[in-house]
């Protein structure tokens, strides 16, 4: 009976002893991929294009304001066909403004996905690269998962990671 608790106390307690001497790291992505130049020029080309569609914008809406106030204007002196024709041309120019809008929105959203898709490719590799330099089992992004503790056994490998992509 004896060899039997025995034998029951070692198969619980080497797994045990195993998993305390398991190594765990964590990191921050943030604080390297905002120093990352893939980063940089990625975050100039997406504001760039923002700025191009905002402005695309601005002149949208001050089309639509100029021709409303036009009508405004002009709706008394108008008869009722040509007064009805321009205001459908208005719904008209506000419906595509509308639309433009969410198609800028959409065309941003996918771009910012396009260009952050190989710097997050190229931080994972690093990230493994690491992990496996270093014989972790696992290491955990703060900037991505929500991590309540971490304790002083863990390793911070955001340097190593940094300078793994050649990051000062």
């Amino acid at each position: 009976m004896l060899k039997k608790i025995a034998l029951v106390a070692i198969t619980i307690l080497l797994p045990l002893g195993a998993m305390a001497q398991s190594k765990f790291a964590h990191m921050n992505s943030q604080e390297v991929i905002t120093v990352m130049p893939e980063f940089t020029k990625a975050q100039a080309d997406l504001d760039a294009l923002s700025k191009q569609y905002q402005k695309e914008m601005e002149t949208g809406q001050a089309e639509f304001n100029r021709k409303y106030q036009e009508l405004l204007q002009q709706q008394d002196s108008l008869p009722k066909n040509i007064l009805e024709r321009r205001q459908k041309e208005i719904q008209d120019m506000a419906q595509r403004q509308e639309q433009f809008q969410q198609e800028a929105y959409q065309a941003l959203q996918k771009a910012q996905q396009d260009a952050m898709t190989p710097i997050y490719k190229k931080l994972d590799d690093a990230i493994q690269a690491v992990g496996k330099a270093e014989g972790v089992v696992y290491i955990f992004d703060i900037a991505r998962t929500n991590i309540p503790f971490i304790g002083a056994q863990s390793i911070d490998v955001t340097a190593k990671v940094k300078t793994q992509l050649g990051i000062k």
